[in-house]
């Protein structure tokens, strides 16, 4: 039989380090949900939003190798902000199936503990209603911009204009039930901090 599992919703602007703290919660015993990964593989070759996607955009905005181009997508998206919503609406219910899906799973596992790990949470609007609990990975902006320049390859001036299109910083900790300022801390310091959270889940 299917138990109720605690339902955390985990978010942080990019470059905040929530994917490591993700990580560090499943190893702590939580099931990770990851919004991105389904979106990325919606995306990619033969993806579920690949056939839609090149029928609204265009054929230029998929590359040689079938998935989205994402540099081109970027670029438009950023000179048209109506192409954001339009790519959402494509993408977004894709998600919102795929997660209803893994839950599913995780909770006929009876996993002790979810955590949806989902960057735009506080944009969305409609997670609040379904989660126990809110974990807020939080940086300066300064540092997002460091930590995604050196991942990426982006160039500052990128990063910038996804920062400015995301939940502001003050918005995503009026919402949080715990968070994690993943500034100047070490990975071991950042374990404790995890570890912390974890225990006040049951995990």
């Amino acid at each position: 039989m299917a138990t109720r599992a605690i339902r955390i919703g985990l978010t942080g602007g990019i470059g905040s380090g929530k994917s490591t703290v993700a990580s560090l919660l499943n190893q702590a015993g939580a099931t990770q949900i990851d919004a991105d990964a389904i979106s990325r593989a919606a995306t990619a070759p033969g993806g579920e939003a690949i056939a839609t996607i090149a029928t609204c955009f265009g054929p230029e905005f998929i590359d040689a190798s079938g998935g989205v181009d994402r540099a081109t997508m970027r670029h438009r998206i950023f000179s048209d902000s109506s192409s954001k919503f339009r790519l959402e609406a494509i993408i977004h219910p894709i998600v919102r199936q795929e997660i209803i899906r893994q839950t599913s799973l995780a909770e006929a596992s009876q996993a002790p503990c979810i955590v949806f790990d989902i960057p735009l949470l506080v944009e969305s609007g409609h997670w609040r209603e379904i989660l126990h609990r809110i974990i807020v990975v939080d940086c300066t902006h300064e540092t997002q911009i460091a930590r995604v320049t050196a991942r990426n390859g982006m160039h500052p001036t990128e990063v910038r204009q996804i920062i400015a299109r995301q939940a502001t910083r003050a918005q995503r900790l009026q919402i949080a039930d715990a968070s994690i300022f993943n500034e100047a801390i070490t990975i071991h310091e950042l374990e404790q901090e995890v570890r912390k959270i974890s225990h006040q889940f049951g995990l």
